[in-house]
């Protein structure tokens, strides 16, 4: 179930960098990113969170990051749509860590 959330997360996200049609990443972390894609993939990554306050944790953090990357995204569109989409971006994010209990409660 929270698979299918973060996974609907990301999708909005991704739609919007889509809407933005550029590179939403900011300049610094990009170099930040390839020194870590080169050095593989952390032990950290397969290993599951094994407490319900692991999963909350990973999951709002899984939210606060996929709200960054739409306001960012949202900084590229056009002046007229910016409100608008910052709006939604800040709703779906409200809407998601309401239903953070949910999610953990639906494992």
């Amino acid at each position: 179930m929270v698979h299918r959330i973060v996974t609907g997360v990301m999708m909005a996200c991704a739609a919007l960098a889509a809407h933005a049609q550029q590179d939403t990443t900011p300049p610094q972390n990009v170099q930040l990113q390839h020194q870590e894609v080169a050095k593989g993939e952390p032990a950290r990554w397969s290993q599951p969170d094994r407490s319900s306050a692991e999963q909350a944790r990973t999951l709002r953090k899984e939210i606060g990051a996929a709200l960054a990357e739409a306001k960012q995204a949202c900084k590229q569109a056009p002046a007229a749509e910016r409100s608008a989409c910052l709006k939604e971006a800040q709703q779906t994010y409200h809407t998601d860590m309401a239903r953070v209990p949910q999610l953990l409660a639906g494992k």
